[in-house]
């Protein structure tokens, strides 16, 4: 079987970051796939499955609810090997046009307080795998990381 695009990108060159993944095009309208890489692959210990659960589930409220961006929004899940996030959105925008988007909603993600969004039996299949500490450690982090290095947005890097 031939590679998916994603498992093509060389991932010893890859560093925490946003870039502009893959762009798609379906009918006459293109949506823009971004890895919001979050760590190191293979370097830094992944995120945790409880921290990225409360991580989608913040930020996925956040997108939604923004007045500007949440009619573009179209997916913002973790990646399965939990070192970042996808965020697809319609239309064509670079990553630098996305990453204010992100920051702020890290930066919102770091400082919620409260009870975390769909994290009840109703709502979420698996509500009590959260971790709102370890979430807004690992988001102030990511924010740490693209404020004191704005070159973090850079183009996808195939092998």
């Amino acid at each position: 079987m031939e590679l998916i695009p994603s498992f093509r990108v060389d991932h010893k060159r890859i560093i925490p970051g946003v870039y502009v993944s893959r762009v798609d095009t379906i009918g006459s309208e293109h949506v823009t796939t971004y890895d919001v890489r979050m760590k190191l692959p293979n370097a830094e210990p992944a995120v945790h499955p409880n921290a990225m659960h409360t991580i989608e589930h913040v930020i996925a409220t956040y997108l939604r609810n923004d007045p500007f961006w949440k009619d573009e929004v179209i997916y913002w899940g973790p990646m399965g090997c939990l070192t970042g996030c996808y965020l697809i959105l319609k239309g064509t925008r670079s990553s630098e046009e996305v990453l204010p988007l992100v920051i702020s909603a890290f930066e919102f993600c770091a400082g919620f307080e409260g009870a975390i969004p769909g994290a009840d039996a109703d709502s979420c299949g698996n509500y009590i795998l959260q971790d709102l500490n370890m979430a807004k450690y690992e988001a102030a982090n990511y924010v740490r990381k693209l404020k004191e290095n704005p070159g973090l947005v850079y183009p996808a890097m195939n092998k």
